[in-house]
């Protein structure tokens, strides 16, 4: 295919699952939930967190995680008391463990009460139309409370390489907006043309098949090549190619 004909194609596959209908089976579903801002970030955040494996699995942990938060996330991490606390010692999500569960419930709680929240965490590191600062920020700022070592494999260090998948899905959910309703577009400090692709195995392996990717790790530097190409089709939107290159790889094992 050439540039316009590849171009039409994702297109259309974005305007195929960009769609209410993607919801049910995606770990968006869990801040689909939700309507205050404040709930809606942290369950997805907490969900995206985790999202990894089967969406299946991975929504039904989260689901788990939100009942236990009372499905108030925000009041319950602001107002529990130290007894409320114990209630996630037995959650796990493969290698996510109570341990790095209740690290990142209190961690939350203090970017709430002492910064002002997750979107200013973000921001604050969003300089010069470049995400990646924000990313590193926020990794430094999230960890800064004493955080277990074991708890560090759980918020990707892109100055290590690490493509930052299941942030850059985060982001995608709290900054992009249009008018289908998968995403939220909550948050308008970050543009959402500097959004990154948060790539997988199955938006990478598409990637390659459509000659969009040639490097052959999924790493910031595949991000980094993958991006320019996604930019080429449309600059203002280009993440909203997520839908196109997840979709095809997992609903249409293209």
């Amino acid at each position: 295919m050439d540039f316009k004909e590849l171009k039409a194609f994702l297109d259309e596959k974005v305007d195929k699952y960009n769609r209410p209908d993607f919801i049910d089976n995606d770990p968006v579903s869990i801040p689909h939930l939700f309507s205050r801002k404040q709930d809606i970030e942290i369950a997805g955040f907490l969900s995206a967190t985790i999202a990894w494996g089967r969406r299946d699995l991975i929504i039904k942990s989260a689901k788990q995680l939100m009942s236990l938060l009372e499905h108030e996330p925000y009041e319950f991490l602001i107002n529990a008391a130290q007894s409320d606390w114990n209630r996630f010692e037995a959650f796990y999500y493969r290698t996510f463990s109570s341990i790095d569960c209740l690290y990142f419930l209190r961690a939350l709680k203090k970017i709430y009460t002492q910064y002002g929240g997750l979107e200013e965490v973000f921001a604050k590191g969003y300089k010069n139309n470049d995400i990646k600062p924000a990313l590193t920020h926020f990794r430094d700022t999230f960890l800064s409370f004493d955080s277990p070592q074991r708890t560090h494999k759980h918020v990707a260090n892109i100055l290590k390489g690490a493509s930052a998948k299941r942030i850059n899905m985060y982001l995608r959910w709290m900054v992009r907006k249009d008018e289908k309703g998968v995403d939220f577009g909550l948050w308008s400090n970050i543009a959402q043309s500097d959004l990154l692709l948060p790539l997988d195995v199955h938006t990478g392996n598409v990637s390659r098949q459509l000659g969009l990717l040639k490097r052959k790790q999924n790493d910031m530097k595949a991000v980094d090549e993958v991006m320019q190409s996604l930019r080429m089709f449309d600059k203002q939107d280009p993440v909203k190619y997520d839908f196109a290159l997840f979709s095809l790889g997992v609903n249409e094992k293209f």
